[in-house]
């Protein structure tokens, strides 16, 4: 059994990062890579601070990990050195461990009952553990094609092949159906592949894991266009007749706009204008289309598509980043009366883009964008906001302090602001479907939409979350696409539609 006392023997250690120097020098991913004799140690260790508490809010689907993974159990099999084991443990709930490994923020360290006080030394490194586990896997061959045993004959598309579409798929592989993934880019894994910048996660790691759906059975089909008219275009009419279902896993990629003076400058542009381009080029297809090399570049927005939008701008050879956030600085740890444990915790998050270089400016609002007379822009101005919250709609009001006016140089604006749902696809307009008023696809108990045998899962149902969140709709919709096939279904289903993280509103 686990050690009880083992986070008082050893410290909280989190991985080991590359030089600064080294890591704006190339787009490789940020951590060093130990050798795998000093990795496994080191994991089995932080594995040891694991108590295996009577009761494991870290893998409880509200106050952790949604997925359900077995946290205790792969701990103490990866303290034990039983590395087979604890990959089986881990991927009987999570199809893409080494995904949530390097991108998930991890709800389920700030579940740990290790982090209800700081006198514990922190939560045990549960997100550094899922990885290690995962890149052992492959390391040691255990990662296998699992094609399904019997053919059912039933067809399923699959619209979008993100963390969600890609979940979804590979369980309704396993269950015996012919599935097929639609792709209207021209390369496989939606965010995953163009959002997320490889310094983050290296490609070769999604390249693997599609391997490995291939030789499953898995279809794939990119630059089509489901619902569209255009050259490699599906229709509606030939979805329907060719498919006994259908999954949409599109995401809620439109991205939310700011109506400020100078918005239609040029150099001001949407997040996701900057980060596609830029993955792009890290895959070899020429240079961006927008650049920030020497450029002095403004960030609006706290989140993490801005720290991935800091990082690329940085690695671009940006003159100056400054982010921006509305929101005042949160506190370096926890505030009790305002986040309790185990709910997700309010506090300062710093990512490795931020240790690198530029700055982080906070409780500041962009009043306008100040142009040049080539119409480009060339600085903003900025006052000092307060955030209200009306206590009983819930709106938020943004009010501004004083009357200071503050400039900063700016040749390059990224909105990285959030997202406001689902595209406006011809695709569900030719289905029937409508947007709620949430801007993303509802649906009943069962996953499935207003179109009848049409289901969804992801962002495009609960909106711009976490790849954790995105893995375990995607498998709890394929539950109901074998059951809805089959009559019954023992593929598992993680969570509900309505669920939603624990949280104090």
């Amino acid at each position: 059994m686990a050690d009880p006392n083992g986070f008082m023997k050893h410290p909280r250690q989190d991985p080991p990062k590359r030089s600064k120097v080294d890591r704006l020098a190339d787009w490789r991913e940020v951590y060093v890579e130990l050798d795998r004799g000093e990795r496994d140690r080191q994991v089995r260790t932080q594995a040891a601070r694991c108590m295996d508490c009577g009761i494991p809010f870290c893998h409880s689907g509200t106050a952790g990990c949604p997925l359900g993974n077995l946290i205790p159990e792969w701990n103490d099999l990866s303290r034990r050195g039983e590395w087979e084991d604890a990959s089986d443990r881990l991927h009987a709930t999570n199809n893409f461990p080494e995904f949530t490994g390097r991108l998930c923020p991890a709800p389920c360290e700030s579940a740990c009952v290790l982090s209800i006080t700081p006198e514990a030394g922190g939560p045990v490194a549960i997100k550094r553990i899922e990885q290690a586990i995962a890149d052992i896997s492959w390391d040691r061959d255990l990662v296998r094609p699992r094609p399904g045993s019997v053919s059912t004959g039933r067809r399923v598309a699959v619209v979008g092949s993100g963390p969600a579409g890609l979940a979804a798929a590979q369980q309704l592989t396993r269950a015996g159906h012919e599935v097929t993934v639609f792709e209207r880019d021209d390369r496989l894994g939606g965010l995953l592949r163009y959002g997320i910048p490889e310094f983050k996660m290296e490609k070769k790691v999604l390249d693997r894991r599609l391997t490995q759906l291939r030789a499953e059975g898995t279809r794939f089909i990119t630059g089509c266009e489901v619902g569209g008219t255009g050259p490699g275009a599906l229709s509606v009419a030939d979805l329907r007749a060719r498919f006994d279902a259908v999954v949409l896993a599109v995401g809620a990629l439109r991205g939310r706009d700011a109506d400020l003076p100078g918005r239609l400058l040029g150099g001001v542009h949407l997040a996701m204008d900057h980060l596609v381009p830029a993955n792009k080029e890290c895959e070899g297809d020429g240079p961006t289309s927008i650049s920030a090399a020497g450029k002095h570049v403004i960030i609006i927005g706290g989140g993490d598509t801005g720290a991935d939008c800091y990082g690329t701008a940085t690695r671009q050879g940006a003159r100056s980043v400054t982010q921006l956030d509305q929101y005042p600085r949160p506190p370096d740890v926890r505030d009790d009366d305002r986040s309790p444990w185990p709910v997700w915790p309010w506090i300062l998050r710093t990512y490795p883009a931020h240790e690198e270089a530029g700055s982080r400016r906070f409780a500041v609002s962009v009043e306008r964008f100040v142009g040049d007379d080539s119409g480009n822009v060339r600085a903003v101005e900025l006052r000092e906001v307060k955030v209200h919250k009306d206590p009983v709609t819930g709106a938020r009001e943004v009010v501004p302090v004083g009357d200071h006016v503050e400039t900063l140089p700016a040749d390059l604006i990224l909105l990285a602001i959030g997202f406001a749902g689902v595209e406006h696809l011809p695709l569900l307009g030719g289905l029937g479907i409508t947007l709620n008023p949430r801007g993303v696809i509802s649906c009943g108990p069962d996953w499935q939409t207003s179109a009848p045998g049409v289901f969804v899962c992801g962002d495009a149902h609960r909106g711009a979350s976490l790849v954790v969140w995105a893995i375990a709709e995607g498998r709890s919709a394929a539950h109901a696409v074998d059951a809805y096939l089959m009559g019954a279904s023992d593929l598992p289903s993680p969570v509900h539609p309505t669920a939603l993280p624990l949280a104090v509103v």
